[in-house]
């Protein structure tokens, strides 16, 4: 079954060592890596999330020696990853001064980044506009809506980059007005995850991570955390997952051969990078819910479905990937047609593909 640890639960080697070390390792974790008890604000609530092993979906699919672990970003307190680079922009943006009061935070964003923007200007008093496709997810707009923020809508068909455009022309007019953030090219969307995701994800695995695998939107979480993994241990492969095709139906990612190539993202610091159609991916949404009892979004599931792949290519090794946010977000979306329909033998079909490749 899926086991979440705040630590490493034991590999195949320590299986003899007997429940007190066992019991002991868990209890040593619980200082180390907790959400806190009492916070001032919901900027405390922001990191820590727990790892969860995908156990029971693995089982029979992947090597012995090989293991999967996914980092549930769903627990932090605005929903989904984003909220890890939201908070570190905004405070590198006081400090420097250039968020001050009587600034407007504006950034373009298919929905996560914009949710946590729109809940931390809320808490530290800044209004919030945000400038999005018109067809994110009905939660995701109702969400950011419920902070008190103002949403611009850009085309459907120009996805991620046709907000972007939006958002640069709306400063154009008036840029005294506004604080851009610019998740796609602020490098402090990257050391976010070095001082965060990658110390917890080194923590909880207790170094034995081997493989880090990332879906990329603005590409923030796969170069920050595989910069502070490669920094504790070169060996680490870093893999990036993206859509295998520009019209693809992954909310959030980004083609990058297909579209505007974040600042931050930077290829040649990658070991690989795999791609992952639209149809397996929700098909592993599906495959998640009824078998791990989990409900994630779509980029979760590509992401599983690389995790997968890579696993099904090695021997040994512990695989660590990121389930941004949790699927109640897309449930009005295309994500959820069929999935009454799912029946375990429909992965095994997936899986058959591969095989035929």
């Amino acid at each position: 079954m899926a086991t979440t640890s705040q630590s490493f639960p034991r590999l195949p080697a320590d299986v003899n060592r007997g429940a007190s070390a066992d019991v002991h390792e868990r209890v040593v974790a619980l200082d180390e890596i907790v959400p806190v008890g009492r916070a001032n604000s919901v900027l405390d609530l922001v990191g820590n999330t727990p790892l969860l092993e995908v156990s029971r979906l693995t089982a029979g699919l992947i090597p012995a020696g090989v293991r999967i672990f996914a980092k549930l970003e769903g627990f932090n307190p605005g929903g989904s990853v984003k909220d890890r680079p939201a908070k570190k922009m905004l405070e590198v943006g006081i400090a420097d001064g250039k968020l001050k009061p009587g600034k407007v935070i504006l950034d373009s964003t298919s929905g996560n980044t914009g949710i946590a923007l729109a809940m931390l200007g809320a808490t530290l008093g800044y209004p919030v506009e945000l400038v999005m496709p018109s067809n994110v997810s009905r939660e995701r707009k109702k969400i950011v809506e419920a902070y008190g923020a103002k949403i611009h809508f850009s085309d459907p068909m120009e996805g991620s980059d046709g907000a972007i455009v939006m958002c640069r022309k709306l400063i154009a007019q008036n840029p005294e007005r506004y604080f851009k953030p610019d998740q796609y090219n602020n490098e402090a969307n990257s050391l976010a995850h070095f001082e965060t995701t990658g110390p917890e994800i080194w923590r909880q695995t207790r170094g034995q991570v081997t493989h880090f695998a990332a879906a990329i939107g603005t590409g923030g979480t796969i170069m920050g955390t595989g910069r502070f993994l490669k920094s504790k241990n070169r060996a680490i492969k870093v893999i990036a997952v993206e859509p295998d095709d520009a019209m693809h139906g992954l909310e959030g990612l980004k083609h990058m051969a297909s579209s505007i190539v974040p600042g931050i993202y930077h290829e040649k610091e990658l070991d690989d990078k795999i791609q992952v159609g639209t149809e397996e991916a929700y098909e592993m949404v599906y495959a998640l819910g009824q078998t791990e009892g989990i409900l994630v979004g779509q980029s979760s599931g590509a992401a599983m479905i690389a995790a997968l792949k890579l696993a099904r290519t090695i021997r040994e090794g512990t695989i660590v990937t990121v389930f941004a946010d949790f699927g109640d977000k897309y449930l009005s979306t295309n994500l959820w047609i069929g999935w009454q329909e799912w029946r375990p033998e429909r992965l095994q079909q997936v899986i058959v593909k591969w095989q035929k490749k």
